[in-house]
Parts: structure tokens; C-alpha cells; sequence
């Protein structure tokens, strides 16, 4: 997430109909990809407030949220939940090689300089997944959003972005590409043009997931 926007307003915008009609089908898509339930070890790199960490933790999956921002991380503690924080960077992440079931990261890679390294080391603790939001560039929110407000310095992908990214990762079995969420305005448009098959293609939100 994008580190000029407070917490408050960061979680705010998800009580918002927009915010909490694309954080719910987001999160939705990222737990089916996973296979993220009962037991599942997760570990949520890069996690901000833990608003997807909570959601995942809500599935009964045991969660780890991980951030490098003491704030933030602050913050989620208040919200409580049944997350555990750790305060640490993505690109050096302080546990043993395939320690987690998955890992996820949502839209915080797209904010992370070196993004070969952080995913890396994803790959390096997760035993079965590794499952990413991304921010797709050939969408209608990269022509309404790039460079403005909360999306201000963040990394656009495409899908040759992602087949890049995991040809260069040790271990990689399959990749699947996803996206969603074409509309960026209001959601009752926006519900009704998920339904329609060649707009998926299209969607802002990119879902990705690496099997290992």
C-alpha cells in the first residue's frame, strides 16, 4: 500500500460502497486462488493496517502479517483480529525456507523497489502458493489512477510482467493470472460488467497465483 496514506484513511476507504465492494471480491478471489481455509498457514507480506489479513485470518487460516512500517502496524494491533504482526521487511523476511503455506501479498509489491527480490523471497518460505494482487496496467484504473492520490509511485503489471517475474523463480510449477474489478467507479455498474466475459480481461485488480 501506498506509505502516504495514514491508516485511518487507508481503512476508512474500505467502509466506503466502493471500498468494501472491490476489498470483498479482492479478497474473495485471493482465498480461492490460495486455497487459503482451516489451518492454512499464511504469512501476509507487506500487510499495512492487516485489513486482508483479518479477512484471510476470518477463513481460519493461521495468519502472519508482515510490514517494515511500525505505524501501520500499530495500527492493525489496535483492530485486533487473530493476526500476528511482525515488523520486517518483505525483501529479508526472518523465517526458514518453506515454513508457510502461502504467501500473499496485496498491491504491496507494487510499491517494493526491488520487486524480483521480495518475491524471491515469497518463494523461499512458502511451501505450496505464493498469491499476489497486483495493479494491472491494460486496465481503465490505470487511465483514471496512475500517479494520483493513493496510487502515486506505485508499479503498473501486465501479464508479460508476471510470466517475467516467474520465469526467474526457482521451483515454479504453474502460473495463473487472473484479473477483476473492470469498473472503477460506483459498484452497481461495476457488478453488473463483472458478468460480462470480455471485460475480464480487462479488470484493475490483477490476481496472480504461483504454484510451487
Amino acid at each position: 500500500m501506498n506509505r502516504h496514506i495514514s491508516p485511518r484513511d487507508y481503512e476508512a476507504w474500505y467502509e466506503t460502497p466502493r471500498g468494501a465492494w472491490m476489498g470483498a471480491v479482492e479478497a474473495e478471489k485471493l482465498i480461492r486462488l490460495g486455497g487459503i481455509g482451516v489451518a492454512t498457514r499464511v504469512l501476509d507480506a507487506g500487510c499495512g493496517t492487516g485489513w486482508f489479513s483479518r479477512r484471510f485470518a476470518a477463513t481460519g487460516a493461521r495468519v502472519t502479517g508482515v510490514d517494515r512500517d511500525p505505524v501501520m502496524l500499530a495500527y492493525a494491533h489496535r483492530l485486533g483480529g487473530e493476526v500476528e504482526y511482525l515488523e520486517t521487511d518483505m525483501r529479508a523476511l526472518p523465517l526458514p525456507d518453506k515454513s508457510v503455506d502461502v504467501v500473499t501479498a496485496v498491491t504491496s509489491l507494487c510499491f517494493v523497489a526491488d520487486e524480483a527480490r521480495a518475491l524471491a523471497e515469497m518463494t523461499r518460505v512458502a511451501r505450496r502458493h505464493v498469491v499476489l494482487g497486483l495493479l494491472h496496467r491494460h486496465s481503465l484504473l490505470y487511465l483514471r489512477k496512475c500517479g494520483r492520490g493513493a496510487y502515486t509511485g506505485a508499479r503498473w503489471h501486465a501479464r508479460v510482467d508476471v510470466e517475467r517475474l516467474a520465469a526467474r523463480l526457482p521451483g515454479v510449477r504453474d502460473v495463473e493470472v487472473e484479473t477483476l474489478l473492470f469498473w472503477p467507479g460506483e459498484p452497481r455498474l461495476g457488478r453488473a460488467l463483472e458478468a460480462v466475459p470480455g471485460l475480464r480481461y480487462f479488470g484493475g485488480f490483477m490476481a496472480v497465483k504461483i504454484t510451487l
